[in-house]
């Protein structure tokens, strides 16, 4: 006989999501999508800067990466 498929909980899963569950995933995606949109602005930001001050060209590469792996983390989420 083939096993129910069982929800996170332990009990069988009929496969309807809540209401609440809905909401909160919903809520979750425009969080991400918030904090997505908020580093690509940061990144162009940091890309249309010009400087020929070493330590601010420095400071503004280490920031890129940091912005980029935050991103990177994101899509993988």
């Amino acid at each position: 006989m083939a096993e129910a498929s069982k929800g996170s909980d332990g009990k069988p899963s009929s496969g309807v999501v809540s209401e609440d569950q809905r909401r909160a995933a919903e809520l979750k995606r425009a969080v991400v999508s918030r904090q997505k949109q908020s580093l690509n602005l940061q990144r162009e930001q940091i890309l249309s800067q010009r400087t020929s001050n070493p330590g601010r060209r420095s400071a503004l590469e280490a920031a890129l990466s940091q912005i980029e792996a935050q991103l990177a983390a994101l899509e993988e989420a």
